[in-house]
């Protein structure tokens, strides 16, 4: 199967690269792309060298299916002429999460709904895709009517350049600036830009984004994301309302035997889920589960999961496993 990877030089395109290999994806030729200054470049693939091709060369190829990850700007242009050439594409950005004529999809929670004719689909938010991994199988069970999030995020959310500007700080280094404060000894609340109603849109995007992928306009989220100097993952402190009342083990054992899901949840040996441990996974961890003994039928749970992998490259390819199980490809 030919499979071009767009974005493929970046932090998440190199990710995508090594999830496809690791995943065994059945690649029979890769097609690399990127921006005009990237061609000719060479990224590896299972031992090979692949030169980086151009937009136009990629699309001429007919892969069976793209994954990007080039930003929103380059998807709005791009995806569409990739899926008018047949070509099937799998979307990082958020160009095309919140348009109503397009799936966005998290396979362990609402893969079905994709049909062949879903040419252009997209992957949601890394917050968002970890928290919504394990709301569901607790929306099933107990119907949720409000989630508080706050979230941790890892400087890789952000790309290189704000991984250079942590590793350059810890070292005393002037370089560039990725935040407009400094990330080290810091934490920042404010990831993309603010909106009119004082939300940042990382924090709409986790409410807008989860009532569409588990298709429940009920459910009530508000969240607040904060950056901080990290790698290997997101952290979220969730607090889940439910409309019925639950029993804490039965939780436990209801995240344990979902799929994508590892619950630590061990605290009297000090067991819980951190970016350290979460770092190179595709599960997403759940830990610290406990009653809010201020409110009825309330659950807090802190959840974890590498925000490039699960986040961003598994979530993609895994995707593509799955119209490639179902026929769809």
């Amino acid at each position: 199967m030919k499979v071009a990877v767009v974005g493929a030089t970046g932090l998440v395109g190199s990710k995508m690269l090594q999830v496809l290999a690791e995943r065994n994806f059945p690649v029979t030729e890769l097609i690399p792309v990127a921006s005009e200054r990237s061609i000719g470049k060479e990224v590896e693939f299972k031992g090979i060298k692949y030169k980086v091709v151009g937009y136009a060369d990629a699309i001429a190829a007919k892969p069976a299916v793209a994954i990007f990850s080039a930003g929103g700007g380059t998807s709005l242009e791009l995806a569409p002429q990739f899926a008018e050439a047949g070509i099937t594409v799998i979307d990082n950005s958020s160009a095309w999460r919140m348009d109503p004529t397009k799936k966005l999809v998290v396979p362990e929670v609402n893969a079905d709904v994709l049909t062949a004719a879903d040419k252009i689909i997209a992957n949601p938010n890394c917050s968002t895709i970890q928290m919504v991994v394990v709301l569901k199988p607790l929306h099933d069970k107990y119907k949720i009517k409000r989630v508080v999030v706050s979230t941790y995020q890892s400087v890789t959310g952000t790309g290189v350049k704000a991984v250079e500007q942590l590793m350059n700080e810890r070292k005393g280094i002037r370089g560039e600036m990725a935040y407009k404060y400094p990330i080290d000894l810091n934490a920042i609340p404010q990831i993309d830009v603010f909106l009119a109603n004082g939300y940042t849109k990382e924090e709409m995007k986790m409410s807008n984004e989860t009532v569409k992928i588990i298709g429940d306009e009920n459910i009530k989220v508000t969240a607040t994301t904060v950056r901080i100097p990290v790698m290997g993952g997101h952290s979220e402190s969730v607090n889940i309302e439910f409309e019925n009342d639950f029993d804490l083990d039965e939780v436990r054992d209801l995240l344990s035997k979902s799929p994508g899901i590892v619950v630590q949840d061990d605290i009297a040996n000090f067991v819980y889920p951190m970016p350290l441990t979460a770092h190179e996974k595709d599960e997403t961890f759940v830990g610290r589960i406990r009653r809010d003994e201020t409110q009825a039928n309330t659950l807090n749970c802190w959840i974890v999961s590498d925000n490039l992998r699960k986040g961003a490259a598994t979530n993609a390819v895994q995707i593509a496993e799955y119209l490639l199980e179902k026929g769809l490809l």
